[in-house]
């Protein structure tokens, strides 16, 4: 939430600036429209949420299930997909999934050779060496994250950087949740900075442009989202507070 409230306000004063023109102004009792049109939509969250926390299906049959639920809100209750626009949509999603796998494999293979080479224990060793600061050495380990989230998928970095780093965060009073979102949200970063990105490809892709094209324009977004990563860092009870108010800590 934080995240998007962050690239809302980066949003609404690149706007302000440039002097956007305004496409049309919210009518009386439009809100209230939108927000009723957007419920199917959002119940996407809710079926998929839902159902991997009960255990109905997991996390890649949700995917799939997410597929079929977009595919039967588009063309039969928001009517803005037809059956002959899903081969293209396929040909699409084929050449971006080409893309995304490929980096996977770069990835993952990156993350085999720091494993076999020990270089995760001795990076461990090397952080708690530069500082007894709890400060510095959640900075320390915020930029590690960042750099690991660029070269690395998400899956890869956690498998191998959890063992190493959950031990230092413990040693420094960190809670297990906290250090969680905080890795979450380091390697989410990751996602959309190049040279791996997948997320920045994925979104090149859809908008038809070149990734040197958006680097220039998302550079305020990153800024708006490594300062929401600076709060969530060192102001735990931003993350930690409902998982307190749920009584789950």
């Amino acid at each position: 939430m934080l995240w998007g409230v962050g690239c809302m306000l980066v949003t609404l004063v690149v706007a302000k600036r440039r002097n956007y023109r305004v496409f049309f102004t919210v009518q009386k009792g439009m809100a209230l429209k939108v927000a009723v049109e957007a419920i199917p939509s959002l119940l996407l969250i809710v079926i998929i949420v839902g159902g991997i926390v009960q255990g109905i299906f997991t996390a890649i049959e949700a995917s799939a299930i997410a597929v079929v639920y977009t595919l039967l809100l588009t063309m039969v209750f928001y009517r803005t997909l037809k059956i002959k626009d899903l081969p293209s949509i396929l040909l699409q999603t084929v050449v971006m999934t080409g893309v995304i796998m490929f980096l996977l494999a770069t990835s993952s293979a990156m993350s085999f050779s720091m494993s076999i080479t020990n270089i995760p224990a001795a990076l461990s060793d090397m952080i708690l060496g530069i500082s007894a600061n709890k400060l510095v050495i959640l900075l320390v380990i915020t930029v590690f994250l960042l750099i690991i989230g660029a070269f690395m998928d998400i899956g890869p970095a956690i498998l191998i950087f959890t063992p190493i780093l959950l031990p230092i965060m413990a040693k420094l009073g960190v809670a297990p949740v906290h250090f969680g979102i905080i890795m979450i949200y380091n390697l989410a970063i990751g996602t959309i900075t190049p040279p791996v990105g997948s997320g920045l490809y994925v979104g090149a892709s859809v908008g038809k442009v070149k990734v040197e094209e958006v680097i220039k324009p998302l550079l305020p977004f990153y800024g708006a989202i490594i300062g929401v990563l600076l709060l969530i860092t060192y102001i735990p009870e931003i993350t930690l507070f409902l998982p307190r108010l749920l009584g789950i800590m």
